[in-house]
């Protein structure tokens, strides 16, 4: 069978359009593991200077930022007299607990010590518990109270409130910790719904002088157990309904952050701790960046059976603290998945921002977030199972691209009709160099000859153009969305992480590999497309080799339905006359009517 030549070849390669494509790829590839990293602007400083002091690890201002009504000096404000001392005589817990989660206060501080998210599990499969236990002894623990005096802050960690409630207690509820000193007053006072939301209202004073203290969640989540889990922590909030995102190494730990805040807090991959203040005009917000060693606590891998890791690991840990600047803090928290159905029904204080930006695709977003949607919705309707869901998206992808692979065969047809034509051409401007004006000449020539013929020189880029921003929005939607977290597929025990296997990314290699040998090539010379056959499965080799598996098999799905439908469409009329058209070149060219045995 005659073997398939390149109907736009103009000698030398001239025409490198599948090569642009390839360089394309790879540029986008990178560009993009670039952009994930550029796509957060530097936050901006606060209005206030301020000095720092180190408060458990974690970089304090030593000074408040300027606030007439707020003072954290006992020597602002008269003597208060009279003032009784509350303390507890002993460390009690209290637990609050919902369809969705149960939370573990302990009175010692009037903190989370355990918040358990009933619906999601761990990598070792036990309920996930959203406080990373590590980062928490060292840097604090959820709700616990951030102020701009390191001792005080330590003193109120440390303290024993007492609660008005002990023992379980069954959301909707309410929880209050007082403490006092003598001097220095606290109430804490938390309330549950439903929800993954609860409100919390908290005041400090010293001497009857409020004092600047604001709500803290100090220490990154309970997920984290691999580098890649860290490596995705940020900061987030959002000002007058627009989202920033910054990375850790863009997050300068206490450095405070003026509203107004539509909503602001903590995340990593999957799960976010995010304040809705009650006023946003007045909030503000510390940034809280530690470093950690993880050595004894991080897994090689992302799953349960990884073993620790050797040797020093030091990784960030991000927090966010909120605040008011009259002094009292009353806020929102939502402390849960990044799932988008949740997230687009939780809304900002007096306006209609949402949570949902909090989700972030990156470049790509626009796209990856409709792919979801497609991806939720046959979930939901179809098939209870995500990666069967992947494989019916990927089908249903490739049907709807169908008819453009036709007609990027009929414009190949039509290439190969005219290539005596064009070969004349070029024969009569063989004698030129390349960087001859006569060759322009030639061009112009080729060009016209194409255009008189209803040719498309880039028609068979054209399928290529519309996969690859769905492929790249695949690239970064998979990794982050967490309904994928842990979902099986055979033997996949996560599509969110790599193929433990590398079995899903070898077949793709395989798969790539045919895909370049079955389907015809315009505009490329043997040599090229040779090289463009190794080329290009080893650059999606790569790419899926120690990456989201859900990816893997959207683009092993994709690639075993093109050469299915590139393979009929060889053996229609259409494709039967592209190989009479390319054996005829092939046996003139060779001065012989021996057949050239090609591709089917």
């Amino acid at each position: 069978m005659a073997e398939f030549k390149n109907p736009n070849q103009q000698g030398g390669g001239d025409n490198k359009s599948l090569l642009v494509m390839m360089l394309v790829l790879v540029t986008v590839f990178f560009g993009l593991q670039y952009f994930r990293s550029k796509n957060n602007p530097q936050t901006a400083s606060p209005n206030v200077s301020q000095s720092t002091a180190t408060v458990g690890g974690t970089q304090a201002p030593a000074q408040t930022p300027a606030s007439p009504a707020v003072t954290n000096s006992a020597a602002a404000a008269p003597a208060a007299s009279g003032v009784p001392t509350v303390q507890a005589p002993a460390e009690a817990t209290t637990t609050v607990e919902n369809e969705l989660y149960r939370i573990t206060f302990t009175n010692r501080g009037g903190q989370v010590s355990s918040w358990i998210l009933k619906k999601y599990k761990d990598s070792d499969g036990k309920p996930l518990n959203l406080v990373h236990t590590q980062a928490a002894q060292q840097f604090g623990y959820p709700l616990s109270l951030y102020t701009y005096d390191a001792a005080l802050t330590a003193s109120l960690s440390k303290a024993l409130y007492v609660p008005s409630a002990s023992g379980a207690l069954a959301a909707p509820a309410s929880l209050t910790f007082n403490y006092s000193d003598g001097a220095t007053t606290v109430r804490k006072t938390f309330s549950f719904d439903e929800t993954y939301v609860l409100h919390a209202d908290v005041e400090v004073t010293r001497n009857g002088a409020p004092v600047r203290a604001l709500i803290n969640w100090p220490g990154g989540f309970g997920d984290q157990d691999n580098a890649s889990a860290y490596a995705g922590a940020q900061l987030d909030y959002a000002q007058n309904a627009k989202e920033q995102h910054l990375a850790a190494k863009k997050v300068s730990g206490g450095e405070t952050l003026n509203g107004p805040f539509d909503w602001a807090g903590t995340s990593d991959t999957y799960f976010a701790a995010i304040f809705l203040p009650d006023s946003p005009d007045t909030a503000t917000v510390a940034m809280l960046h530690n470093q950690l060693d993880v050595a004894k606590t991080i897994r090689r891998t992302g799953l349960g059976s990884g073993a620790p890791a050797k040797g020093a690991i030091e990784v960030p840990v991000l927090g966010a603290a909120l605040g008011d600047t009259s002094g009292r803090t009353q806020t929102r928290v939502y402390v849960g998945p990044k799932a988008v159905n949740v997230l687009r029904g939780i809304h900002a204080t007096g306006n209609t921002v949402s949570l949902e930006p909090l989700l972030d695709f990156g470049f790509f977003g626009p796209i990856g977030k409709y792919l979801f949607l497609s991806l939720q919705f046959i979930h939901a309707h179809i098939t209870s199972n995500w990666g069967w869901s992947i494989v019916l998206l990927t089908v249903l992808i490739n049907l709807l691209i169908l008819p453009l692979r036709v007609k990027t065969m009929q414009s190949g047809l039509k290439m190969q009709r005219i290539q005596p034509q064009m070969d004349a051409i070029k024969e009569r401007y063989k004698k030129y160099k390349a960087t001859d004006p006569k060759r322009n000449e030639m061009n112009v020539e080729i060009m016209k000859l194409q255009k008189d013929n209803g040719v498309n020189m880039f028609g068979g880029c054209i399928p290529t153009l519309i996969q690859m921003p769905l492929l790249f929005a695949f690239f970064s939607m998979l990794p982050k969305v967490v309904e994928l977290r842990q979902a099986h597929w055979f033997w996949l025990p996560d599509l969110s992480s790599a193929d433990p296997y590398h079995i899903l990314p070898i077949v793709m290699i395989v798969s790539q590999f045919l895909v370049q040998f079955y389907t015809p090539s315009p505009g490329v010379d043997p040599q090229q497309q040779k090289m463009m056959a190794f080329m290009m499965p080893a650059v999606s080799g790569y790419m899926t080799w120690n990456y989201a598996s859900g990816l893997a098999l959207y683009w092993t799905i994709g690639n075993l339905i093109s050469i299915a439908q590139q393979s009929v469409m060889n053996r229609t009329s259409l494709g039967r006359e592209m190989r009479e058209i390319a054996a005829k070149r092939a046996r003139r060219k060779a001065g012989t009517p021996t057949t050239i045995s090609g591709k089917r």
